[in-house]
């Protein structure tokens, strides 16, 4: 159960009380700090996937706890950027985001209970679509708008990107999930 990838996967969960305090502190270097965390969990997010199917450690506990450590870690750092930028052009993104991922996650429960849940697997949207999210947020935990407007501009542009595919892949799964929904719907 605690194979190396889940290991991996839990560092995830580790790191975000990490990134909280560091985020919080009264240093300087405490933005790139925080962005070089969000970006290491970012990286153990996709060196867990790798590890866990070249070397065949996938398990049930680690198919349920990954999506669970990606959620968090980018919910909170997302909680961490509104309370920073205090602006509705942040916010706006950030909660597409979040109530993106709670959509799909409470989708992809009720598709495992129906024995569906092959139906809303990770698409190659949904990989770019984490790809430009974490870009986004490593840029803007990194680079305050005050100090560095322009990294700021480009995080922003990043973000509502991520936001676009963010609801375009939530609108495959869906599309995907909608014919066995109404199927279940109508058996009720």
């Amino acid at each position: 159960m605690f194979n190396v990838a889940n290991q991996l996967t839990l560092c995830r969960i580790f790191f975000i009380p990490l990134l909280v305090a560091v985020f919080y502190s009264p240093f300087e270097w405490r933005f790139f700090a925080s962005a070089a965390l969000f970006g290491l969990a970012g990286i153990t997010d996709a060196l867990d996937g790798y590890v866990a199917r070249k070397y065949n450690l996938t398990t049930p506990f680690g198919a349920f706890l990954d999506p669970v450590a990606d959620k968090l870690m980018v919910a909170v750092a997302l909680a961490l950027l509104i309370q920073q930028h205090n602006s509705i052009l942040f916010t706006i993104p950030a909660i597409v985001i979040i109530c993106r991922e709670i959509v799909i996650s409470a989708l992809r429960e009720w598709m495992a209970e129906l024995g569906k849940r092959a139906s809303v697997a990770v698409s190659n949207i949904g990989k770019i679509k984490t790809t430009l999210q974490i870009i986004a947020i490593v840029i803007l935990l990194a680079f305050r708008k005050d100090t560095y407007p322009l990294f700021n501009d480009i995080g922003m542009v990043a973000m509502y990107a991520a936001a676009i595919l963010t609801l375009w892949s939530m609108i495959v799964y869906l599309r995907a999930a909608w014919p066995i929904m109404s199927s279940a719907n109508n058996n009720s």
